[in-house]
């Protein structure tokens, strides 16, 4: 999985770009197959918002985006919203595959 840190309008200190950083890396946690990882930082009129953009297997795209009064709260909940994005697909794609091959054994047994 490749992660990209990018700003907007300020320079990045290393502290909230390693924060960032391992905070991105668990996302695997809730979808395997996501290839890259965009995190913009931005300032706009004295207030830090944070956009997550993660990109997937057959080009699906997830973004979330936060704005608020801290810089870490904000990438708290951006990945708080992109997490329950790929929970979400994931499920969907999970049970569109339909029952695996023991439980449609069991299925058809009865």
């Amino acid at each position: 999985m490749n992660i990209v840190v990018n700003a907007r309008h300020m320079d990045v200190t290393d502290a909230i770009r390693q924060y960032a950083e391992t905070k991105v890396a668990k996302l695997t946690r809730f979808y395997d197959n996501v290839k890259t990882v965009e995190v913009i930082l931005d300032v706009e009129a004295d207030k830090p918002s944070v956009e997550i953009v993660v990109s997937a297997k057959r080009k699906h795209v997830f973004v979330g985006t936060h704005r608020g009064d801290d810089m870490y709260a904000c990438v708290d909940q951006c990945l708080h919203k992109v997490g329950e994005q790929l929970r979400r697909h994931k499920d969907r794609v999970r049970h569109h595959r339909g029952p695996s091959h023991s439980e449609a054994a069991e299925l058809g047994g009865q």
